[in-house]
């Protein structure tokens, strides 16, 4: 936001130097980021007016111009070929400083002498986004009402000195100059100026008669006003205010334009005038697009429009886009006679999305994002029709046409100044607080100690007692709130037990080899389409944003196997194709839609793994990871934070293969789930290849984490090492003999393992051979032989009265 002193004066008075005003205003939380002298480094340039022009008696490309300053004929040689005589331009004396650090003096031009030099657009320095086309190139033509001798700094509106604002999203109000005056009159006491609006509105006809609106989105569009002017001579735009526009950025276009595009800057209201003889049967209609729709531009492109977006229709076709950009089919040009001009408040989060779908973003577009006041629409309107009807360029037919479906009513908030004092730490008296409130045109009651506050419309941000409170102490004076020492109980810092396990749990997936991922804690519904969740699952309860980033993420994750399968298909798609990676993250599970209150935010660890085991090399087996190398990096986490005795059982999951999946139990909780990703999810994500999944809910880890492992000693005495191979039926699962060993172990058994597993002509048909490694171990002696051999025969005996199970010789 761009705002001249020269402009602010007009509403405010005020004798700080821009450097205080913009040190006071940054101070009041309404930063200014630079301040820009227009016309700094130029000097001794003065308006000239050209009475003569002949050609250089010795050169094919000069010109030999006399050119008149007001005090004396000049003779100037000039290369340019864009002038004639009568024009007024530029013209820098002899001594003149310009903006490029030259300086002019006597020269020749072979033979002629050259009093001066006649100055471009680019030597002065000027922007070429705020001048028209035809100017930027050649010498700069200044009005020809222009008067002759005068500083080209005051010709140009170029004596004046710009604030740069970096406003924050929060201070729609600031997004104007007469908001950015208000504060001034605040800060300085001076008294705010505004613009008076008395309309003669001799148009004839009432405006109600001449066209009809309706508003069919309500929700997108919350007013939406017209005035009709009739009479329209579409031309220049005077001078001061093409100086105000100028300063401002923007370029002079014409007189319809520039008066919507200064009113837009002065009171923060975005407007557009349309060609109301192009408007099919008169009428506007507020409305979704059609599927499929197209409409040109006033930038010449042809954009296609789609449901989602907002635009002005006529009774025929769309004549704008809502809040971004208007049509070319309705444009204002100079044989345009009579004009619809408007003004309207739309939501601001469906601009956005329009305007960024588009690529088109504009004043008026950040504007509505923002928020505008609702209740300035009808005054902005006047303000533009007061504007043209006093430069003679129209008259003012009688009346708005207003549709305003839910009027908007200012708030109240109630407060004391004992409040506001405690919650600063201030001791502001409460006249003071009164005096400061009234000066931002707040309406306060005082009620004894009790104020009650009404927040002007235009102060979306003030929301509740809080922002009462920030209001008094930027205009009191952030520096004049006396320094503490903060005081209060020393707490030890730390992180909670579950951030402990979490970090521990990265760090182990880290060292077996697992590269972390974060992903967006947004997602699409065809996600979890893609992950096979059932339709009447919890998971499809996800939170709806109110306002997306965009639309790929209109929900909260309720699980994190989407991110990482996206991961997945999006480093295949550039040739990574051996990854092992996790994510830890929250997912978001509301108990009930529409919220009412918090979700569940478990966090989650999730890991994958695809392609080959090792890394590619000469020494390295070209092996490729399967369910194994899940499970074992699920066991390498959970034996590493403490976690031991639980089983791995046969499961379910909605995304995993059916009969390679494996659930991991202790108590009745389910620690975690791998398996193989699911055919039908490798198809839905475009994936030809396997994929193997784990999940695990960190709140569940937790509860049977050991924080510090118990110390056991290194055994003294040596173990005695026995083979015990059997036969039994191939649907009994190893884990189910494991247990029976254990069970049957005795109290010297001290390892199990399985080392090999055997199907084939050797065992009779559906059954299979197990081997396993059991160590027995006491920690007061040696065992002997026949110690072991009585435990080893229980064992066998066990597992053929449990199991059916036959001993291998």
């Amino acid at each position: 936001m761009r705002a001249s002193i020269k402009w602010l004066k007009d509403y405010v008075t005020f004798t700080d130097s821009p450097e205080t005003l913009a040190e006071k205003l940054t101070m009041a939380g309404v930063p200014v980021a630079c301040i820009e002298y227009l016309g700094k480094n130029i000097d001794r340039v003065i308006t000239g007016k050209i009475k003569e022009i002949r050609k250089h008696p010795a050169a094919d490309r000069l010109f030999v111009c006399r050119v008149n300053t007001g005090r004396e004929d000049l003779t100037i040689v000039t290369g340019a070929t864009n002038i004639q005589e009568g024009q007024i331009v530029p013209v820098a004396l002899v001594g003149a400083k310009l903006p490029n650090g030259q300086e002019i003096d006597h020269a020749v031009f072979r033979g002629v002498e050259s009093h001066g030099m006649l100055c471009s657009a680019e030597e002065l320095n000027l922007d070429s986004k705020t001048i028209s086309p035809e100017l930027r190139d050649g010498i700069y033509i200044l009005p020809p009402d222009t008067p002759i001798g005068i500083d080209v700094k005051e010709a140009m509106g170029l004596d004046d000195v710009v604030l740069e604002f970096e406003l924050t999203a929060n201070r729609a109000d600031c997004f104007s100059i007469l908001g950015l005056a208000r504060e001034i009159a605040a800060l300085t006491g001076g008294v705010l100026r505004k613009p008076m609006l008395n309309l003669r509105e001799t148009g004839g006809e009432k405006a109600a008669a001449l066209v009809d609106i309706a508003i069919a989105e309500p929700a997108l569009c919350s007013r939406f006003a017209a005035r009709v002017l009739r009479n329209v001579k579409v031309g220049p735009s005077p001078v001061w205010l093409q100086h105000r526009l100028q300063a401002a950025g923007m370029r002079p276009i014409n007189n319809v334009v520039d008066v919507t595009n200064f009113v837009m800057l002065e009171l923060g209201q975005p407007m557009h005038a349309y060609n109301y003889d192009l408007l099919a049967r008169h009428q506007i209609i507020v409305r979704r697009a059609y599927p499929g729709e197209r409409l040109t531009t006033l930038d010449g492109v042809k954009r296609e429009l789609t449901p989602d977006m907002l635009v002005i229709a006529d009774a025929v076709q769309a004549v704008g886009i809502a809040g971004v950009m208007g049509g070319l089919a309705t444009e204002v040009t100079e044989s345009t006679k009579t004009v619809l001009l408007e003004a309207a408040a739309f939501n601001g989060a469906n601009i956005r999305r329009t305007s960024r779908a588009l690529g088109l973003r504009s004043e008026a577009s950040g504007r509505f994002e923002r928020g505008v006041d609702v209740t300035n629409i009808v005054r902005a309107l006047d303000r533009a029709a007061k504007l043209l009807e006093d430069m003679g360029a129209c008259t003012v037919c009688p009346g708005i046409v207003d549709q305003y479906p839910t009027v908007v009513l200012p708030r109240q908030i109630s407060f004391t100044a004992k409040q506001v004092n405690n919650f600063l730490g201030t001791e502001v008296p409460q006249a003071k607080m009164v005096d400061i409130l009234r000066r931002l045109e707040f309406d306060v009651d005082v009620h004894g100690e009790k104020l009650t506050v009404t927040v002007p419309t235009w102060r979306a941000d003030v929301a509740g007692p809080a922002d009462i409170c920030e209001e008094v102490a930027r205009i009191y004076g952030y520096d004049k709130i006396p320094s503490t020492t903060p005081s209060g109980d020393i707490v030890y810092g730390g992180q909670s037990s579950l951030q402990n396990v979490i970090d521990r749990a990265r760090n182990i997936l880290a060292g077996i080899g697992f590269t972390e991922t974060i992903s967006y804690s947004f997602t699409h519904p065809a996600v979890l389409d893609k992950l096979n969740v059932p339709q009447d699952s919890s998971l499809r309860m996800a939170i709806p944003l109110l306002n997306p980033i965009t639309d790929d993420f209109p929900l909260l994750r309720t699980t994190l196997l989407g991110g990482l399968m996206e991961t997945i298909v999006r480093n295949l798609s550039r040739k990574n194709e051996d990854m092992k990676i996790f994510e830890v993250g929250a997912v978001y599970r509301p108990k009930q839609l529409p919220l009412k209150d918090f979700p569940q935010e478990p966090l989650m660890v999730c890991g994958a793994l695809t392609g080959r085991r090792y890394e590619l090399s000469w020494n390295q087996a070209k092996e490729f990871v399967d369910f194994y190398d899940a499970k074992g990096a699920v066991e390498t986490l959970l034996t590493s934070i403490g976690i031991s005795g639980y089983k791995v059982e046969e499961g379910t999951h909605y995304a995993l293969h059916p009969g390679k999946t494996a659930v991991f139990v202790k108590d009745g909780d389910r620690l975690a789930v791998v398996g193989e990703a699911h055919p039908k999810v490798l198809d839905a994500f475009g994936l030809n290849r396997p994929v193997y999944l784990f999940e695990i809910t960190a709140e569940i880890l937790l509860r049977h984490a050991v924080p510090i492992p118990a110390y056991q000693p290194l055994p003294r005495f040596p173990a005695i090492v026995r083979d015990l191979a059997i036969v039994l039926a191939s649907d009994v699962s190893v884990d189910r003999v494991t247990h029976a060993i254990w069970e049957s172990g005795g109290p010297l058994l001290a390892d199990v393992k399985l080392f090999d597993v055997y199907t084939g002509e050797q065992v009779p048909k559906g059954s299979r051979s197990l081997a396993f490694s059991l160590t027995f171990r006491a920690i007061d002696r040696t065992l002997t032989d026949s110690e072991v051999e009585v435990y080893y025969k229980d064992i066998v005996i066990y597992l053929e009265k449990t199991l059916e199970a036959k001993l291998r010789v």
